[in-house]
């Protein structure tokens, strides 16, 4: 075969190019330390380098943005918890103390006071926050789980309340009856002064979770559901906490005392619905104090605004599985973060310690008629027969003082389990929390691990040994230079050398 000059020249041409792009695909891993600089020098890793980049983009949304944000929610909502468990915690020897001593006045207003705060302090944590979100109010984190501002009538605002029970719920209760009022006795004519005869009546009731409530406008209803499923309505009636039938309903009757909040069964009714699965009561209340509950959180209700044109109403449900707010926080992997309110924030204990305070301004109230009667008796200018009414009267004040006592006791040793059970509540809440938390930072372990995997496995696609890389690239260059050389020695001969 003849080799001509030219095909010598191609030749040497082509290998100089051969070795220079060589030399350059080297200076360009050296210089930007990685295998390839575009798809086509190597499809393979090109496919596998957008595979890792996404896993570790994602790894890296989950460890860096997501666990950190769920960690901050459940840090403050656990605080918030313990918050609220120390305050039931301080209101349990209260109760104790309450339950048990002889107390003076003084002493049972300072228990009433402490009470108070502790009631305030524990539906304050449940409008706690995390970045302007409510944590404790599911989906609606947006409203707050207590009202802010006092709503009165005038705020046209009602609520229609739906609250379900079961016959566990129903109470024995006990309440003072024949009490007497200084206005009683006229001093002009003592023999006209009646005087009652204070007694306990002991019934049965229904809390509701509100008090001061609207008076039914006609009687409405409560229905139950017994074992068999048989659903049965039973008529309630309206009554003010001032009649003196209010906790002595007649045969087959239920008491509405709008004022406390409470449902007062008659004894066949109680025997009826005490083994009840299901029992439905609906009222309206319109106003509400600074720091109560908000209704929404807790019940199927309905709001009516008629301060408004036109008149807003929005329906609220409760959702039998919960309102879970989740995070992903692996790879198809959901943790709920949040706790609600109505799993952790009661109104029971808030209705608990009303009704202690009630008890407590009742034993005082009594202390101060008795105290009245005591200074009229020593009134020099008092008649024999003003002595012997004001007499009978402090005899039955003694009665009733004894009587209000005892249910004042009965209301702080119901504090004391209602406190016991509450601290359980939240405890179970805390646990719950707890436990989810646990499996959020297992999570965060593994993908810090998983973080550390893709980043190798990314670096040992992508990028390229920088010893080796110097070593060919300083192999190719002598390479290249060899080639240069032997391209001079063998075009040194120019046309002339022919001629």
């Amino acid at each position: 075969m003849r080799i001509t000059n030219k095909m010598m020249t191609n030749n040497m041409l082509s290998n100089i190019n051969k070795n220079k792009n060589s030399l350059n695909t080297l200076d360009e891993q050296y210089s930007t330390g990685k295998k390839i600089q575009r798809p086509s020098d190597d499809p393979i890793v090109a496919v596998r380098a957008l595979k890792l980049r996404t896993n570790l983009s994602e790894l890296n949304q989950y460890f860096e943005k997501n666990i950190p944000d769920a960690k901050s929610w459940m840090d403050i909502t656990e605080t918030a918890l313990k918050n609220i468990n120390s305050a039931i915690t301080q209101m349990y020897p209260m109760c104790v103390q309450g339950a048990n001593d002889s107390l003076t006045a003084d002493n049972r207003n300072s228990i009433a006071q402490s009470l108070s705060e502790f009631k305030q302090q524990i539906y304050q944590e449940g409008d706690t926050n995390y970045a302007g979100r409510y944590v404790f109010t599911g989906y609606k984190t947006d409203t707050s789980l207590i009202f802010k501002n006092n709503i009165t009538a005038a705020d046209k605002i009602n609520y229609n309340i739906t609250e379900t029970f079961t016959g566990a719920d129903i109470e024995a209760i006990s309440k003072v009856t024949g009490e007497n009022q200084l206005s009683q006795y006229d001093p002009a004519n003592p023999a006209g002064t009646t005087i009652n005869t204070p007694s306990i009546n002991n019934t049965h009731r229904i809390r509701l979770s509100y008090d001061n409530l609207v008076p039914l406008a006609a009687d409405g209803e409560l229905t139950y559901t017994d074992a068999s499923g048989t659903t049965t309505t039973i008529t309630i009636t309206n009554v003010s906490a001032t009649n003196s039938k209010a906790y002595s309903p007649d045969p087959g009757k239920v008491n509405f005392i709008p004022e406390t909040g409470e449902l007062i069964l008659s004894d066949d009714v109680y025997n009826k619905i005490r083994i009840a699965d299901n029992i439905e009561v609906s009222y309206d209340k319109a106003e509400f104090k600074k720091g109560d509950l908000r209704p929404e959180h807790y019940f199927k209700c309905t709001k009516t605004d008629s301060g408004v044109t036109p008149k807003k109403v929005t329906d609220y449900t409760i959702d039998s599985e919960g309102q879970k707010i989740q995070y992903e926080v692996n790879f198809s992997q959901k943790l709920t973060i949040n706790t609600e309110g109505k799993d952790a924030i009661k109104h029971s204990i808030g209705r608990t310690i009303d009704e202690i305070q009630a008890a407590i301004r009742d034993v005082n109230t009594t202390e101060a008629k008795k105290a009245e009667v005591e200074k009229l008796l020593k009134d020099p200018t008092i008649k024999p027969d003003q002595t012997a009414v004001l007499e009978d009267m402090l005899e039955k004040l003694d009665t009733e003082f004894v009587l209000k006592t005892k249910v004042m006791q009965e209301a702080f040793d119901k504090g004391m389990k209602e406190s016991k059970s509450y601290e359980e509540t939240v405890n179970i809440a805390k646990a719950d929390l707890g436990s989810r938390y646990v499996r959020l930072e297992m999570t965060e372990d593994r993908l810090s691990s998983q973080q550390t995997d893709f980043t190798d496995l990314m670096s040992n696609n992508e990028d390229v040994n920088l010893v080796d890389t110097i070593i060919k690239f300083t192999s190719v260059q002598g390479i290249y230079n060899a080639s240069l050389s032997a391209a001079a020695r063998i075009v040194q001969n120019t046309l002339l050398n022919f001629l």
